[in-house]
């Protein structure tokens, strides 16, 4: 690995292409596949600016959603290589991409070391000689793919007819990465879909070849040991390895939160630090037999990756992560909304987003999914929703259907952000004699979901001039609580520099310590649930608080524990810390069950 952090998914349209934009510096980074039109128009619209002939495949073509996402991989995976290798036979000169590569690394990389050395160099064919070593250990980042498992819409043909269980979104996009030319690895989130995990044994790409090599790779990203391990030990009995463990925070995230029953980042990593060895050694058990079963063999252990993302703020904080924790990488994603170089965010949302303020970043429950979501509330969606309550015009048109689920109203499911379901819940509500307050509550909270797979798009089609006539410009976006505290628009190499202290982007930011900021957001929604709950609260719902509360106390006993241990802030910080820490155990301590 060229560096230490990658870049995770970012919605749907915002890291669509980052890999074109970042993978030639070494920089792994993570696309979305789950909205197969969008993967269809950055196709052609990459396609285009390429000077590359490209047959565009429509919506009613046989197995037209796996073949697009095919399609587009390949392409991706075609033009870096491309610029990947336009980049090494450049000179070694100031200002090229080839030594930005290089300067971009983090500091104790042995390649940029001896990059270092080799411009101390004089000219001699020695010289020239070292150049060839370096370029022949470069290495181009991951074209990775995500896809949300629990994202898996039936689809029907025109006639009406099923199309059958593998045609499903989830195993469709699972078609597509597993037949396309790349050998990188699918990132799995948002729970565990059993029919999606068994159907990755039919794609030999996941299996070792005659070296052990795996062509394509499996991630998991989880929020907790014992979710993480069910999932991993499922997948190793089919012989499927899972070669990274991507912890993220259940709450100091981007995109879709799931919140844990309490648990804190940090005892989290703590449960994989202490337990990795154990789980590796079970998991390597099951998969060599399952292996054995289908006439394969392997005697080594595969790699398997441990890393960590979410609310990662400062270089301290991610160097402590990496070294207390034993991690290999750590993920950076909302920042990178900030640099328009790796990222789509149009222009009009780039400046609500510098201008924000911590207030702006909320978690809410606009998501169709029913997962908690984080919202930014300057967003023009967010703008364009309360216009339409005004109106009394709520809730989208619905053209997409990615997130098609309710069945209340309707034969065929709709999605619970149209206006078609939020027309019917209304007036169903309206005449259900409920005292107005409580009409009031149960409105809002129909009218609070946002469409999703129009908003998550449209800043890649306005940043890349693609709109179509009529085509919704309402942008919404999802960063993490944390980007409140980044307050311009960044470069690259800024950003970078930021991530391996080379630079201090938020020197003059007050800001609590990443796990301090986790634990506040899950307070806040501990108050919350609390508050919904507490008129008609049974004993089932009581003892779920009551443990989310009691997990919440342990992790800040941890933390005390833990601050003696964070050897590379100043002794005022941690004192700070310990202060944070004790007020939120007074905030938590207030909270009655």
């Amino acid at each position: 690995m060229s560096h230490t952090f990658h870049i995770p998914v970012l919605g749907l349209g915002f890291s669509v292409d980052t890999p074109l934009k970042v993978a030639r510096y070494g920089i792994n980074s993570v696309a979305s596949v789950v909205d197969d039109d969008l993967i269809e128009r950055m196709r052609l619209y990459h396609s285009q600016k390429n000077n590359l002939d490209a047959e565009p495949i429509a919506k009613t073509d046989p197995d037209a959603r796996a073949r697009r996402i095919t399609a587009y991989l390949n392409l991706l995976s075609d033009l870096v290589d491309e610029q990947f290798e336009e980049l090494k036979q450049q000179n070694f000169n100031a200002g090229t991409d080839l030594d930005r590569y290089f300067r971009l690394l983090p500091d104790d990389s042995p390649l940029k070391q001896g990059y270092e050395l080799m411009i101390e160099y004089p000219d001699s064919p020695s010289k020239k000689i070292f150049q060839n070593i370096l370029r022949s250990k470069m290495q181009k980042g991951s074209i990775d793919v995500n896809i949300m498992a629990k994202v898996d819409k039936m689809n029907f043909d025109a006639d009406g007819n099923y199309t059958g269980d593998t045609n499903t979104d989830a195993l469709a996009a699972l078609r597509g990465f597993a037949e396309s030319k790349l050998q990188s690895s699918l990132v799995l989130s948002a729970g565990m879909n059993p029919k999606l995990y068994s159907y990755l044994e039919k794609f030999d790409d996941f299996f070792p070849d005659e070296h052990g090599h795996l062509r394509k790779k499996i991630i998991l990203k989880v929020s907790d040991y014992r979710s993480a391990f069910i999932q991993a030990k499922f997948l190793a009995k089919k012989g499927l390895w899972v070669s990274e463990f991507r912890i993220e925070s259940g709450l100091n995230c981007g995109g879709h939160a799931f919140a844990t029953d309490g648990l804190l980042m940090g005892p989290i990593l703590e449960d994989f630090k202490t337990k990795r060895d154990e789980m590796q050694a079970e998991l390597f058990f099951l998969y060599q037999d399952a292996l054995m079963a289908k006439n394969l063999l392997t005697e080594v252990m595969p790699p398997q990756k441990i890393s960590a993302q979410g609310g990662i703020g400062t270089a301290q904080e991610n160097d402590f992560m990496l070294k207390h924790y034993d991690l290999d990488a750590t993920g950076w994603g909302s920042p990178f909304l900030l640099v328009p170089e790796a990222t789509n965010v149009d222009e009009e949302t780039l400046k609500q987003l510098v201008d924000a303020d911590t207030n702006d970043y909320y978690i809410s429950s606009s998501s169709p999914l029913g997962i908690l979501f984080n919202n930014f509330r300057r967003s023009s969606a967010e703008r364009i929703r309360l216009e339409r309550i005004a109106k009394g015009r709520p809730g989208s048109p619905c053209n997409k259907k990615f997130l098609v689920s309710n069945t209340e109203f309707t034969e065929q499911p709709i999605c619970t952000a149209s206006r078609e379901y939020q027309n019917l819940k209304i007036k169903q509500l309206q005449s259900a004699g409920l005292e107005p307050k409580v009409l009031e509550r149960e409105v809002e909270a129909v009218t609070e979901k946002v469409c999703l797979c129009e908003g998550l798009c449209a800043s890649a089609f306005i940043k890349n001039d693609m709109l179509k006539p009529r085509e919704s410009k309402a942008v919404t976006i999802c960063p993490g609580p944390n980007l409140a505290y980044f307050s311009k628009i960044y470069t690259l190499d800024e950003l970078i520099d930021h991530i391996y202290n080379r630079t201090d982007l938020l020197a003059s930011s007050k800001r609590a310590h990443m796990f301090v900021n986790e634990l506040n957001l899950y307070i806040d929604y501990l108050k919350k649930d609390i508050s919904v709950y507490m008129d008609n609260l049974n004993e089932k719902k009581g003892k779920y608080l009551l443990k989310f509360k009691d997990q919440l106390q342990q992790g800040i006993a941890y933390y005390k524990q833990l601050i003696p241990n964070i050897s590379n802030q100043t002794s005022a910080y941690l004192e700070q810390m310990l202060n944070d820490l004790a007020l939120s155990e007074e905030r938590l301590a207030m909270l009655k069950v």
